[in-house]
């Protein structure tokens, strides 16, 4: 694991820390919440540059945080770990003493370290049980959805969170599969996918499974709905001038987060008043207009 720490990279790492530095830099006494803590890559620049600044870093995957609790040891009480599903961020800060933060940062979806261990099930180039939980110690894992879910439920969760267009196909093949004997491992439902959708599809776009496995880990970590939660309750967590930063990586993710920003930045005054009334105006403003990738550069050095 040590190997594995020492080679993953953060993303858009120095971007990041860009943006939440004007708010940090307001406060004698800033506090930063890391919500997606990972293995703290974000969370030990922020304590690094910024020699007043504590940082709440919340995990719900007990396995990353011990491993951050162990990398962020050198900063004393200046680190706050805590076990939590990100949507309860309220009480996470409440828990350490404080009404209000700075700056939040979201890193959404998988963790590197969740995908280099094959035990996890999140990979379907390795074989493993089909698991996918990224808390282990609690919930129901992949294996139950495809062994247990009705046709109608697997269908959804295949279209709605997967956008896989084949899902009818797919759970047919699932189902006759399961009356046989059970379907527990990576590699059996990846051959299965592939299997499942017409060969001409198979030849591009990447893995057939990718849609597939993409659906049952959103649908067995509540991924959509606990970020739906989340982007409101920081919202309301940040201080005057805090600011709010989220990085996604599929667009399911991304849709949700620039519907609640443009959301929170529009005037409620109507368009004909010829001014706004201080109760209806937009409570926060964008600091980016648009959304932001990667460098090229960076792109190339850290290809996840």
């Amino acid at each position: 694991m040590g190997e594995k720490l020492a080679q993953h990279v953060s993303v858009m790492l120095e971007r990041c820390l860009a943006l939440l530095t004007p708010a940090i830099e307001r406060s004698e006494s800033p506090v930063v919440v890391d919500a997606t803590l990972g293995l703290g890559g974000h969370t030990e620049a922020l304590l690094s540059r910024f020699s007043n600044l504590i940082v709440i870093g919340i995990d719900r995957d007990l396995e990353a945080l011990a491993i951050a609790k162990t990398r962020l040891e050198v900063f004393g009480d200046r680190f706050k770990p805590i076990h939590a599903i990100y949507d309860d961020i309220q009480n996470c800060i409440a828990h350490f003493g404080y009404r209000k933060v700075n700056g939040i940062l979201f890193d959404l979806g998988i963790s590197s370290m969740q995908v280099d261990q094959s035990e996890r099930g999140f990979s379907y180039s390795q074989d493993a049980p089909l698991d996918m939980r990224m808390d282990r110690s609690q919930g129901r894992t992949a294996a139950d959805l495809v062994n247990f879910a009705d046709r109608d439920e697997l269908i959804l969760i295949l279209r709605k969170y997967g956008e896989e267009k084949f899902a009818p196909r797919i759970v047919d093949s699932i189902l006759r599969r399961r009356a046989i004997s059970p379907l527990n491992s990576t590699s059996a439902l990846a051959a299965l996918v592939k299997e499942s959708i017409p060969a001409a599809t198979r030849r591009t776009g990447g893995n057939p499974a990718k849609r597939t496995f993409q659906a049952l880990r959103i649908a067995v970590n509540d991924e959509l709905e606990v970020l739906s939660r989340a982007i409101p309750a920081s919202l309301n967590a940040l201080v005057v001038g805090g600011r709010l930063v989220v990085m996604s990586f599929q667009s399911l993710e991304d849709r949700i987060v620039k519907n609640f920003f443009s959301s929170a930045t529009q005037s409620l005054t109507p368009r004909e008043l010829p001014v706004e009334i201080p109760e209806l105006a937009a409570k926060f403003k964008l600091v980016v207009k648009s959304s932001e990738t990667a460098l090229e550069s960076e792109r190339i050095d850290n290809s996840r």
